[in-house]
């Protein structure tokens, strides 16, 4: 498998540039805690000359243009206000925004709104059933995750308004989504995905786009649907952070249909080799092992591990992995993992390799630097 390193977010993203003169998309997949949203705002910045920028982006900053007054003194007349300094609404009430969000909108939500672009903000409404009549109630507070969809398409609006050059948005040479809508349920994520695959598809664009996610099932509707518009002008990989050497790496995917079960095993063989074991990777080992006795058509993860020589009723690794995968462990603060902890989970993970034949190409030998380091 190839890969690449680079020791900073800066080298990474400026490879993602220069891998953009000649690509369309780029897919990454990253675990939370990987730096994805921080790489998004680096590649961004290296675009931005004095006041101007090249690339229009979404992730956890884009939702921050959008605040909530919520009226604390009468608590009736609730907005959602937007930040009029920004780029991201340029022209705003020149564009028929409303008009053009709503047919986007009404794929995922059942509320309507109606934008005041005097005072820049929005105000909500949905029609309920009260005693067998419908009735709107007007001024209401959507949910986060309603809020979350509103944004979303409000972003692929200006995503098709910089595709269609309109001048407001004439300087976009770059988009980059970092996991479009918090908390996606498996249909939401096939639905979103597949919308903005198709959305993508146009081919009278030369906008380059780069896209990542923690989300496995988004990134393999993407995965499969970016590919196939042309091969040659699409790049995946499996973006990883090693906290003790301070290093990026991307592992290429493009060619090798993406899996989550592979990808947690990547990430485990290398916490394995290096040594480099935090508490956390007992719960990546326990997802492996669930992933593959259920393929497998097992109830428990526990038919894929190999009985302890002086254990006579064959659970005493069940136990362990029981144990130590129920912790609150946190990749944003990980934690090593006791060295008896360690042997336990080498031997685990040995024995599952040996009775499961997966391609050697996925685990690659670590380089010796890494290891001595």
């Amino acid at each position: 498998m190839n890969e690449s390193n680079f020791s900073t977010l800066d080298e990474l993203a400026t490879y993602l540039r220069h891998l953009l003169d000649s690509k369309r998309y780029i897919l990454l997949y990253a675990y939370n805690g990987m730096g994805k949203t921080r790489l998004s705002m680096t590649f961004k910045n290296i675009g931005k000359q004095e006041n101007q920028q090249d690339t229009l982006y979404f992730n956890a900053f884009t939702e921050d243009l959008f605040t909530w007054d919520n009226d604390l003194d009468n608590d009736t007349d609730r907005v959602l206000k937007l930040n009029s300094n920004s780029r991201f609404f340029a022209g705003l009430d020149q564009l028929e925004m409303e008009n053009r969000i709503r047919p986007f909108l009404h794929r995922y939500a059942d509320f309507s709104f109606r934008i005041d672009y005097q005072a820049w903000t929005v105000t909500f409404a949905r029609e309920v059933n009260i005693e067998g009549r419908n009735r709107t109630i007007d001024n209401i507070k959507i949910s986060r995750g309603e809020e979350n969809i509103f944004i979303w398409c409000f972003f692929l609006v200006i995503v098709q308004l910089a595709m269609d050059g309109v001048e407001a948005y004439q300087w976009v040479k770059y988009i980059y989504i970092d996991d479009p809508i918090s908390s996606l349920d498996e249909h939401n994520a096939i639905t979103v995905g597949n919308h903005l695959a198709g959305f993508l598809k146009r081919a009278d664009h030369a906008i380059k786009v780069v896209i990542s996610s923690h989300y496995p099932l988004f990134f393999n509707v993407l995965w499969n649907e970016l590919r196939e518009i042309n091969r040659s002008k699409f790049k995946s990989y499996f973006l990883f952070y090693s906290k003790r050497i301070n290093e990026y790496t991307l592992s290429d995917l493009s060619d090798t249909p993406f899996f989550h079960h592979l990808a947690l095993l990547q990430d485990i063989w290398k916490a394995k080799e290096t040594g480099e074991i935090y508490t956390h990777h007992f719960n990546a080992l326990r997802s492996l092992l669930e992933k593959a006795s259920t393929f497998h058509g097992y109830k428990k993860f526990t038919v894929c591990l190999e009985p302890y020589n002086d254990d006579p009723d064959e659970t005493l690794y069940g136990r362990i992995v029981n144990v130590l995968s129920h912790g609150n462990y946190s990749f944003y603060d990980p934690v090593e993992m006791l060295p008896d902890n360690k042997e336990f989970f080498e031997k685990i993970l040995t024995d599952f390799l040996q009775f499961y034949s997966f391609n050697s190409e996925l685990m690659p030998a670590v380089r010796d630097q890494e290891i001595t380091s």
